[in-house]
């Protein structure tokens, strides 16, 4: 039994033991859990500042409250006294945070940070203002980077420790139209931005170092017309890339105000946003870049906690998580702070009207060390603190975290596809982290210039069978210069057909104009560099020699003829010629016949005389006419009065010979003399043809502006002239009789508007081929044009030497970037001889250049078109003499009973009884020999004794 009782009580003894031990354990604990709480329990005095509308930070700091009373282990209790920013007025805004600020002192419970949320402008230098000066510490969450923070710019060493300022998300989220505009080489950009974005400081350092012409404005928020009319302004600045940074709403109301042909190719649109939704947009097709920020995967189950535990949903909620995630490092740094004895346990105060501007308190607190010490896990991103000696803290400390960047296709007002492509990590400087480089370039706006232009071959050709319905030299040349600087482009005619011209208002057209109204990025064409366009758009270095103004006349059609000898005299001088030589030929004959000294008439006389020459008619034509030429007449008549009938005639012949030779040489000279006009003096100094520029070109231009100098030389020298206060030496001096300055201009311009200027080229080249000996057009223009005129028509010439020479350049808007990328490019192909290659092109081997014959020139000699009637007339004579041959065989053979001119009937009696005339020629024999020696007797009644007979 005592061993039962032993036994029992020794089993009640470990039961009080073991239920002892457990109360021990639990009283262990709950005075563990109190000691605990009596030595880390800190109370925290937090002066809170924040924007009016900042709501993500006024939510946040509530929600710190509450998580650190419902997470007692942090052992932290904090009193906020909040302050609400007044943006426009800071004198308001100051004295309520000094009557604020007065009242925690009064309580003795001074703030031991001052948490600033507000973003910028006059609250945040406002609040900067104030905490500089009385010396609190403050962590601050203002919109800046280094620099921007103008109230604590310039701080010592001390200051920097307790002022410090971490950047907030949206004042990051900008920076990435930096990274974008880098990787993608954009040359142009539009940013717009509503009240989720802060960018006051961003104007000069978002894309600062940056070949890229930019605008950064706000988003207009009157309506859908003025959003409009506000992208219609910006597309007129010559811009193709867009960024919208703002909330789902904005980006809508933006898109939807875009005219749907600004989401063609040579546009980008790229949307930015701090929330995490989708875009949604009535927009019928368009495919924009979106970025949005996404949180890390290891923060989302917290962030998630607090959305649900502690109702943490204000948007953005980046913003929110910010805030948050600040407002617990601050509070938790200053925790540590005075927990390590850190932070002075008698810090001095001062009020607001206790400073005197030098009497800042000394502060030794090092909350930048307590504050980057800190090892709290965030709910979104992480945070990036500066912790390098000597590096600023401020302006350089933010919070990291991603973005990520989609492809959004939006079709029939939805968003059909969405892609991801890439990522970016929320930096200062910081690349983007592309997926898919093919789809990222997509996005790229294609580099589209606007190109209007004047159509003048060779220059700009239209054709539609080519690539962009153009061809020509400067078509060749931009595309040349395209595929240097990498562009493309679109060309289309100036409506008005001008390169640019002002008028007596001041006001252009033309070229020009559209290059003012920036609704053309390039001028292109034959395009003359002149001062006063200078002045309004610019120019790149030439591309094309001098180019001057000349004249085009028609070329003169000298009219070829074979018998061009023949006109030299008249018609009726030839008659009196031809009927002079047989008239003179008749009268020798008569006087021959009848002299009783001719020949035919003295035989006797004349027997041993080696030249025995009968004048009858026959004879009397030949010698006439052989007279003329340089082989003579030969044997002259014996009697005197023949021979002077002779000498008359070959006096007759010289004269007549002597005015024919000489003028044939000079009608055939001046037929192919050159026109009257050589030069522009000529044109000027005669009135018969008339002249005139083009209406509007730069040829116009010159005449009236010379015409108007001189007018204006003109006034001067009159009223130098007149002027009574000269003495009167200095008047005498002035005292010319001629005019000092010519007026050639001025009467050449009258002229010009009397015969009415041409308004296009090809009516210009219509009344120059209509001209004729009495009505005269000649054409004054730029040389490229007539030459190329004169080139493909062969009725067209040049006249004169070239003026007014002025080279051809691209002209494009003021201060556009396109000037010095056009004249890297030029430079670069007149080095490689490539301009050169192109004027071979379209000047020499061009394939509309005329086959023209060639001009006769005075050095030539006389063409066959004129003296080949001489060949003929040659051809002739022989042909005649051919047929006389013929004729003369014909008479010969087949003529029965000729009659002999030498001999004289006989009255003889043949076998017949009857008388047998003349000599049967052709037949012999016995029979025919004794006729005929019987019937021949000479005309006379003795026979000479030199008389043969000719059978």
């Amino acid at each position: 039994m005592n061993k039962i009782f032993s036994h029992d009580l020794n089993k009640m003894q470990r039961k009080f033991c073991k239920s002892f031990n457990f109360i021990f354990f639990i009283l262990k604990l709950l005075l563990f859990a109190h000691l605990s709480a009596g030595q880390t329990n800190q109370n925290i005095n937090v002066f809170f500042i924040n924007d009016a509308d900042n709501e993500p930070a006024a939510k946040a700091i509530s929600v710190v409250s509450t998580y650190l009373k419902k997470n007692p282990s942090y052992g932290i209790s904090i009193q906020i006294d909040q302050v609400e920013a007044n943006k426009t007025d800071a004198k308001t805004l100051l004295e309520s945070i000094c009557s604020k600020y007065a009242e925690s002192i009064d309580r003795k419970q001074p703030p031991h940070i001052v948490f600033d949320t507000t973003r910028t402008g006059i609250s945040s230098e406002t609040v900067k203002s104030f905490t500089q000066a009385l010396g609190l510490p403050t962590v601050s969450a203002s919109y800046g980077q280094e620099g921007d923070l103008r109230q604590w710019r310039d701080m010592d060493e001390n200051k920097q420790k307790y002022l410090l300022q971490v950047m907030p998300p949206a004042d990051l989220i900008p920076e990435v139209v930096r990274s974008i505009v880098r990787k993608m080489n954009i040359t142009n950009a539009a940013i717009l931005y509503d009240d989720t974005f802060v960018m006051d400081h961003k104007y000069k350092s978002l894309l600062q170092n940056i070949q890229t012409r930019h605008v950064i404005t706000g988003i207009a928020k009157e309506g859908k017309s003025e959003r409009e009319e506000q992208i219609e302004k910006l597309r007129n600045l010559d811009i193709n890339n867009f960024f919208i940074l703002g909330n789902l709403l904005s980006i809508r109301l933006v898109l939807e105000s875009v005219k749907p042909a600004y989401f063609e190719r040579n546009f980008a649109w790229h949307a930015i946003t701090q929330s995490e939704g989708e875009v949604s947009s009535q927009r019928d097709n368009a495919t924009i870049m979106f970025l949005k920020p996404m949180s890390y995967a290891q923060n989302r189950d917290r962030f998630g906690r607090l959305k649900t535990t502690f109702n943490l949903n204000e948007e953005p909620q980046i913003m929110s998580a910010f805030y948050f995630d600040l407002a617990l490092r601050t509070v938790l740094s200053i925790k540590e702070m005075l927990q390590a004895g850190a932070w002075p346990k008698n810090m001095e105060y001062i009020g607001c009207d206790e400073f005197q501007g030098t009497n800042t308190p000394e502060r030794n607190i090092d909350l930048r060390t307590a504050f980057t010490m800190v090892q709290e896990p965030t709910s979104y991103g992480t945070f990036e603190l500066v912790t390098q000696p000597g590096k600023p803290f401020n302006g350089y400390s933010y919070m990291k975290f991603e973005m990520d960047i989609n492809v959004l296709l939006i079709r029939g007002g939805n968003s059909v596809n969405t892609k991801s492509i890439g990522t970016w990590t929320a930096g200062l400087d910081s690349p983007l982290v592309v997926k898919d480089e093919e789809i990222m370039k997509n996005l790229t706006a294609d580099t589209v210039y606007r190109i209007f232009t004047v159509v003048q071959a060779p220059f700009i050709i239209k054709d539609e069978n080519a690539p962009k319905g153009y061809k020509g030299y400067c078509i060749d040349l931009i595309n040349e210069i395209a595929q240097i600087v990498h562009f493309d482009y679109t060309i289309q005619e100036v409506e008005d057909g001008k390169f640019g011209n002002m008028d007596e208002k001041g006001e252009w057209n033309g070229i020009v104009k559209k290059l003012m109204d920036k609704q053309a990025d390039i001028g292109l064409g034959s395009m003359h560099v002149m001062a006063e366009r200078e002045i309004v758009i610019d120019f790149t270095v030439p591309y094309y020699d001098l180019v001057g103004i000349t004249i085009m006349m028609q070329r003169p059609q000298v009219a070829s003829s074979l018998f061009k000898f023949l006109t030299v005299l008249e018609t009726n001088v030839w008659l009196c010629i031809l009927a002079a030589y047989f008239f003179t030929s008749f009268l020798m004959w008569v006087f021959d016949r009848w002299s009783p000294y001719s020949y035919q008439n003295n035989r006797e006389k004349y027997k041993d005389d080696d030249e025995k020459r009968e004048f009858n008619l026959k004879e009397c034509l030949w010698f006439c006419m052989t007279s003329l030429t340089p082989q003579g007449g030969g044997e002259a008549p014996k009697n005197l009065s023949g021979r002077l009938v002779a000498a008359t005639w070959w006096l007759f012949g010289f004269i007549i010979i002597a005015s024919y030779t000489a003028n044939l040489a000079a009608f055939l000279t001046v037929s192919r003399l050159d026109t009257p006009v050589e030069s522009l003096d000529d044109l000027s100094k005669q009135y018969k043809i008339l002249y005139a520029p083009l209406n509007g070109s730069s040829a116009m231009t010159y005449f009236q502006r010379m015409a108007d100098i001189e007018q204006r030389f003109y006034e001067i020298w009159k009223d130098l002239s007149l002027n009574d206060s000269l003495s009167p030496l200095e008047r005498s001096k002035l005292a010319v009789w001629d005019y000092p300055v010519s007026d050639k201009y001025t009467k050449m311009w009258q002229a010009m508007q009397e015969a009415q200027l041409p308004s296009t080229l090809d009516e210009a080249v219509e009344r120059v081929r209509n001209s004729t000996s009495a009505t005269g057009f000649a054409f004054l223009g730029d040389a490229t044009d007539i030459r190329y005129l004169v080139m493909t028509n062969c009725d067209l010439q040049t006249v004169g030497e070239e003026f007014s020479r002025k080279p051809y350049a691209i002209a494009v808007q003021q201060g556009s970037h396109l000037k010095d990328q056009f004249n890297n490019a030029i430079l670069t192909l007149l080095n490689k001889r490539q301009l050169e290659k192109l004027k071979e092109k379209w000047w020499k081997n061009d394939e509309t250049q005329a086959k023209c014959p060639k001009a006769e020139d005075q050095s030539d000699g006389i063409s066959i078109h004129n003296i080949g009637g001489v060949f003929i007339v040659i051809f002739v004579g022989i042909g005649m003499a051919c047929i006389t041959l013929v004729f003369e065989y014909w008479w010969y053979k087949y003529r029965k009973n000729p009659r002999i001119v030498d001999v004289i009937e006989a009255n003889s009696t043949g076998k017949d009884g009857k008388g047998v005339e003349g000599v049967i020629l052709g037949h012999t024999g016995k029979e025919y020999n004794k006729i005929g020696s019987n019937m021949l007797r000479p005309r006379f009644q003795q026979y000479p004794a030199t008389f043969k007979p000719r059978f």
